[in-house]
């Protein structure tokens, strides 16, 4: 994840309290209902030759599973806590993780001078953003991508907000997965739903695509459903790329 230097205290202290193992993490669902719905969305468009780089890799989930479709994979974090636990739960090195915050436009000028243009992967990230921060990511993905690349960018829409504060205020309180969110200070569901295209098309990106699909967490609500966040998806590239 990326943000500012007390949201960036918050995130070491989630990462580092956080249980070990898949699944523990509320949205550390498996690839098979995440990043391999996105899969086809991206690889319509995306060479897969490029490196895909996974902006806000977390534990790295999502990473391990795309890098069996791109060339390399590279999955980078702010949190020196969830890299290191990434890194662990790579037992058999299919990926690469590093300490980067995107918020750092020379970090990313750099993993760029070093990949060269990459596709892009954000996934629950950009929400969990300041506004002013989100910009700043955008505008630091635009060279990461180059001519070639294509970012893919999956967030919770605004309704998902509503349905995260019921959970919150039930007679039950917070599902248990859900607490350590709040617990160390995070705020989930803060952006319009007009911001991330807005962002794109602000930074001379091309929309090719968009809808919606659910974000399905590890977690179940008190009937014993699984929760599933309403979210938007846009896949958006240079205007001078193909596709």
């Amino acid at each position: 994840m990326n943000a500012t230097s007390r949201n960036l205290q918050a995130w070491e202290g989630f990462w580092r309290d956080a249980p070990a193992g898949a699944g523990q993490v509320i949205w550390d669902a498996d690839p098979s209902v995440t990043a391999a719905l996105h899969l086809p969305l991206l690889a319509g468009h995306a060479d897969a030759a490029l490196p895909l780089v996974d902006l806000g890799c977390g534990n790295g989930t999502q990473t391990r599973y795309l890098a069996g479709h791109f060339g390399r994979a590279v999955g980078i974090d702010a949190s020196a806590a969830a890299v290191a636990r990434a890194r662990a739960e790579d037992a058999d090195g299919v990926a690469e993780f590093r300490q980067v915050d995107a918020v750092d436009g020379a970090a990313i000028g750099a993993l760029h001078a070093e990949l060269g243009d990459s596709n892009v992967y954000v996934r629950g990230v950009l929400h969990q953003c300041a506004p002013d921060e989100r910009a700043r990511i955008v505008a630091n993905v635009v060279p990461l991508l180059g001519t070639r690349g294509w970012l893919f960018v999956f967030e919770p829409a605004a309704a998902a907000k509503e349905l995260l504060r019921a959970l919150v205020q039930g007679p039950a309180g917070p599902p248990a997965k859900l607490r350590p969110v709040f617990s160390h200070g995070l705020t989930p569901g803060e952006m319009p739903d007009v911001e991330v295209p807005g962002l794109l098309r602000g930074h001379g990106l091309r929309i090719a695509a968009s809808g919606q699909l659910p974000l399905v967490t590890t977690e179940y609500g008190p009937d014993g459903a699984r929760i599933e966040l309403p979210s938007r998806w846009v896949l958006a590239g240079p205007e001078a790329g193909d596709g």
